[in-house]
């Protein structure tokens, strides 16, 4: 199982790994104290094959994150392949309690949300909203928590958009497609201020923005009102994923050196931690004891981008360290 992301609440830890790496396991998974991988939150929704219904089992999970009250959600892109289109009932966000393994709700993005092409990325909370990227086309989402109603927005716009002149490069080498063009990464991470008043996203390659949460949240935001809104935040370079802290500090994992970086809100940043092993780190995890888990992924050596030779060197690992928070 290639996993890259992980959330950690009551001493349960979650991982998740998408469909199209090609590893065999659950696409959501518990690790026990024994090392042991259990399916989550239960076999069914991890019985998924092509031809089967998708509406209530795991097609492609890209991401997990815990919402301020701790339930977990898994973003369900509904896409098997890589670079392929969403399959019909796949997209979709589950809710899912850590600690009973109930599935409290399941939020699905029909065709105007996840088009073909889309691939939601990553998930924010901010009261009664959620905000998801789609990398695939590159556009926000926003999602009533309360409704479960979806707004697309931004959809092509330049803060959306990967830019070919920032090249992911990952061992000395752009990282291309099984076409030999380099892979492009359109919107992808994303965090919320911690006074929620502000929206932080980017390409995976960079830069990132800024955008209000209240112009976000009013869908009588007029489209163009909006994309004037957008500001640049910070000049990071790509990256395997983030996470904020309580004070505004962004941890987040640098793809061309293997090493972990602290960007303060001032926009100061300090390199925390190198080592080959946190190689395409992928959604790191900040718990409450201030301990950061990070997924090391792997992703960029894959076989498909490497002519059908996999350069995976196994184990997976799943590392942690205690980060300062200044």
């Amino acid at each position: 199982m290639d996993w890259n992301a992980v959330a950690i609440v009551a001493g349960h830890v979650f991982v998740s790994g998408p469909r199209w790496t090609g590893f065999d396991g659950p696409a959501v998974a518990e690790i026990s104290r024994h090392g042991e991988i259990q399916p989550f939150p239960d076999k069914q929704w991890n019985n998924w094959r092509p031809g089967l219904d998708a509406r209530h089992s795991f097609v492609n999970v890209n991401a997990l994150h815990l919402d301020p009250s701790g339930r977990l959600w898994a973003v369900d892109t509904g896409t098997p392949l890589f670079g392929g289109d969403p399959v019909e009932g796949g997209p979709k966000i589950v809710c899912i309690d850590p600690t009973t393994a109930a599935v409290l709700r399941v939020y699905p993005m029909d065709k105007d949300v996840a088009p073909a092409g889309s691939y939601i990325d990553d998930i924010r909370f901010n009261g009664r909203h959620a905000y998801l990227t789609d990398a695939g086309r590159g556009a926000l989402l926003v999602l009533d928590l309360e409704s479960g109603l979806f707004r697309r927005v931004l959809d092509g716009v330049s803060a959306t958009k990967a830019r070919p002149e920032r090249p992911i490069s990952v061992d000395g080498h752009i990282l291309r497609t099984a076409f030999g063009s380099p892979l492009l990464v359109n919107a992808d991470p994303l965090e919320v201020s911690p006074d929620g008043n502000l929206l932080y996203f980017g390409t995976l390659e960079g830069p990132w923005s800024q955008v209000p949460t209240a112009l976000l949240d009013n869908p009588d935001t007029a489209p163009g009102t909006l994309a004037a809104a957008i500001t640049p935040w910070a000049n990071l370079p790509p990256i395997g994923g983030s996470a904020m802290d309580t004070h505004g500090n962004l941890y987040f994992t640098a793809l061309s050196d293997d090493t972990l970086y602290r960007r303060s809100i001032a926009g100061d940043v300090t390199r925390i931690a190198s080592d080959p092993r946190l190689h395409w780190a992928d959604a790191p995890f900040l718990d409450q004891s201030g301990k950061l888990w990070l997924p090391a992924a792997q992703l960029d050596r894959l076989a498909q981008f490497h002519r059908g030779a996999s350069h995976i060197k196994l184990p997976f690992q799943l590392l942690s360290l205690k980060v300062a928070r200044p």
